[in-house]
């Protein structure tokens, strides 16, 4: 029996098995839309064998966006093509996920192949905004902190891109405090320099992603899961921490999200983060065992090996792989002949299917 291969029920969706395609941004869209690339390469992953599979960031605003070429869901427009894609996906039994998020102090960038720093607004670049008007790099523009109306249309986005996501067919999504964005922004200290009710304390800066949360419970179907990624440690002296993801956590449960999916950084430039193979599983760890929560663990998982062992030894319920699903879409495929598993293939492709050794 292989645990990675173990169907995961959460609420009333069950995932066939415990690979996830990780969100990871494509930067191929116009005004936010869906064209062929996210098809054919959401499609692919879905006919590689993937449970779960989490679209890219989209953002729940035009100013929410990392770069003008991001994924978008804030408005009703976007749906057909969201929906050209979670119908694939289903057809070929993968659950489709989508993250929804908000960049912050980290919007208005260029895609990395297009140039690099802050896009001006004379050549379609905006406004930034933050918890506090601390740009992420120094000498970058100030983002302008939000007030409560700013905050206030923050939840209302996220709601109503929630709405979208179920009209588009989604089964699952993910809320995304991680990485240095707008929620993670106000997470931590080192980003948010508020004096009001959203700043200071522990319950203060964790008061708009549980506002966040509470906003996308009330609309997302009982049966059907609620995932938030954090950066369980800024990396940084002074900032959020390990305690701190395990305290929000057990928060987040009682408010109705199932699932942690639990990266690091991306909040402060300079940090110092020991990357390796499986490095930010511990932090899935720890989250799981002290939070009593499921949890997805990310980062340079590469082979079947690793993946099954983080699964089979209760680090994560879930693993998230990201740059190995684009070196290899078939991934799952291949980490089932590893561990001799008999999976299903699609139909199309079952000439090419080796005797499970």
């Amino acid at each position: 029996m292989s645990s990675l291969f173990t169907p995961l029920t959460i609420r009333g969706l069950t995932i066939k098995n415990r690979i996830t395609v990780s969100p990871m941004c494509m930067y191929s869209s116009i005004d936010g839309f869906v064209n062929d690339w996210h098809v054919v390469h959401l499609g692919s992953r879905a006919v590689g064998g993937a449970g779960l599979i989490i679209t890219e960031a989209a953002a729940v605003s035009p100013e929410g966006r990392i770069t003008p070429d991001d994924l978008g869901i804030w408005h009703d427009e976007h749906l057909p093509g969201l929906k050209r894609i979670t119908t694939f996906l289903a057809e070929h039994g993968a659950v489709a996920g989508i993250q929804l998020a908000h960049a912050g102090r980290k919007a208005s960038t260029y895609t990395s192949w297009k140039g690099s720093g802050i896009v001006p607004e004379a050549e379609g670049g905006w406004q930034t905004v933050a918890p506090s008007a601390i740009p992420f790099h120094a000498g970058q523009p100030a983002p302008t902190e939000l007030d409560q109306t700013g905050i206030d249309r923050v939840i209302a986005d996220f709601r109503a891109a929630t709405l979208r996501a179920l009209a588009a067919g989604f089964q699952v999504v993910e809320i995304h405090a991680a990485h240095g964005y707008l929620l993670q922004e106000f997470l931590s200290p080192l980003s948010n320099a508020r004096t009001d009710s959203y700043g200071g304390s522990f319950d203060n800066r964790i008061r708009l992603l549980l506002q966040v949360v509470e906003a996308t419970r009330a609309e997302w179907p009982a049966e059907y899961p609620l995932f938030v990624r954090i950066s369980a440690t800024d990396w940084t002296e002074g900032g959020w921490t390990p305690a701190d993801s395990v305290a929000l956590a057990a928060i987040l449960k009682d408010r109705g999200v199932d699932l942690i999916d639990c990266s690091t950084g991306g909040n402060v430039p300079t940090a110092d983060i020991p990357v390796g193979p499986g490095y930010q599983v511990q932090f899935a760890e720890k989250i799981r065992q002290e939070a009593d929560i499921l949890t997805g663990a990310v980062g340079i998982i590469t082979n079947a090996a690793q993946a099954e062992a983080i699964i089979a030894s209760g680090q994560a319920d879930l693993v998230l792989l990201a740059r190995e699903m684009l070196r290899d879409p078939y991934f799952p495929l291949h980490a089932a002949q590893e561990l001799g598993v008999d999976v299903a293939w699609p139909d199309q492709y079952a000439r090419a299917k080796r005797a499970k050794k």
